[in-house]
């Protein structure tokens, strides 16, 4: 029995570092967007913006944790204006939408392997986000080209770089939990 309950921990420990890294990945693109960037239109659909994509992986967050989270009682953070939102605005939100990934995801991992309203399973509920904020990232990076931003290689391929970012999310997350002087 303990054999089982320490390989369950360890399920546990690498599910949940995989979304902190895949957040990391997430936010080192946005951290490095030139200014200029974000207002820029997206070829082919006029009306968008890669502000405004940038404000959809946020704001998809946060639909999956009112859809799934609310009969749970998780917290749902607010929405970003996708129109208008910052840089400055939009990481702590991101911050905020992945503290509440996380909570559906611990749900998922106590209730083995279930979280109520997805049907398959945690892990493919991982696998759909990871995907989902994957197919923004590249999408901006296409776009950050086609526009004549091409991006440093630094950032292109720090978004590669999962190593090194689970590192910083592995950091972060130690400031974040280090007692206050």
């Amino acid at each position: 029995m303990m054999e089982l309950e320490r390989e369950r921990d360890v399920l546990r420990k690498a599910l949940l570092d995989t979304w902190r890294t895949n957040h990391r990945v997430t936010v080192f693109l946005f951290e490095n967007l030139p200014d200029e960037l974000w207002p820029q239109k997206i070829p082919g659909a006029p009306r968008r913006t890669v502000r405004m994509i940038a404000g959809h992986v946020h704001n998809t967050r946060c639909m999956w944790i009112k859809m799934l989270g609310r009969k749970l009682y998780l917290a749902v953070p607010k929405s970003v204006n996708r129109h208008r939102v910052s840089r400055e605005e939009l990481i702590p939100a991101l911050e905020r939408s992945s503290e509440g990934i996380i909570g559906l995801l611990e749900v998922g991992l106590d209730r083995d392997g279930k979280i109520p309203g997805f049907p398959p399973d945690v892990v493919h509920f991982l696998a759909y986000l990871v995907a989902h904020e994957g197919h923004h990232r590249g999408q901006i990076c296409m776009v950050a080209r086609q526009l004549g931003h091409r991006l440093p290689d630094e950032v292109l391929y720090g978004l590669w770089q999962w190593s090194k970012r689970a590192k910083e999310a592995r950091a972060n997350r130690a400031s974040e939990t280090a007692p206050q002087d």
